[in-house]
């Protein structure tokens, strides 16, 4: 009979999400993860098969709790471009004031030479532009995104000043520049 886990799995996942974006996946050592789960080596290779099974559960975990939580907490359907501009607003305030990046981007940076690119990364990229075509669609039926502008290219735009401002965050850019950017972006997309 095999032994039930006698761990908090959502906090396991997390302490390991944090390890990564904080280290990335290659340097993140097998010490590291035993100090942000609280698991002993042979409790996450049985839980999670490696390293690689753990860094996928977590990156799963990350899409699921913390991209989708973002995008429900600050741009629902509802809130339309504010939801957007109060989304891209919300990267500039992490808790703790610390600068750990987002997991998908700081994953495609480190891993995008690899082919090809890791599924939660896609997965993060698509739930990302989904969330912005479907609200700058539904934006310009209501007459607030300029009509010359279509909603596709205008979410690929919304999805590359994203995530370039997840990378410049990570690199310590000056968040007031990162915050009239963003506003000047927001500006340029309304009717």
């Amino acid at each position: 009979m095999g032994r039930t886990r006698s761990y908090d799995e959502d906090a396991v996942l997390s302490g390991a999400m944090h390890a990564f974006r904080r280290k990335g996946y290659q340097a993140a050592s097998v010490r590291d993860l035993e100090d942000a789960t609280g698991l002993k080596v042979g409790s996450i290779y049985h839980s999670f098969g490696d390293k690689a099974g753990l860094f996928d559960a977590a990156f799963a975990h990350y899409n699921r709790v913390v991209l989708r939580g973002r995008i429900e907490r600050f741009a629902p359907a509802e809130a339309g471009m504010s939801g957007l501009l109060a989304l891209f607003v919300s990267l500039l305030h992490e808790p703790d004031d610390e600068s750990l990046g987002c997991l998908i981007t700081n994953s495609a940076v480190e891993l995008g030479g690899e082919a090809p690119p890791h599924r939660c990364t896609v997965e993060g990229l698509r739930v990302l532009t989904e969330t912005f075509t479907e609200r700058l669609s539904s934006a310009q039926q209501r007459g607030r995104l300029r009509a010359d502008m279509s909603s596709e290219s205008a979410a690929l735009r919304l999805l590359a000043l994203y995530q370039g401002i997840l990378v410049l965050i990570r690199a310590g850019h000056d968040k007031q520049a990162l915050a009239a950017l963003i506003q000047n972006e927001f500006n340029s997309l309304e009717a």
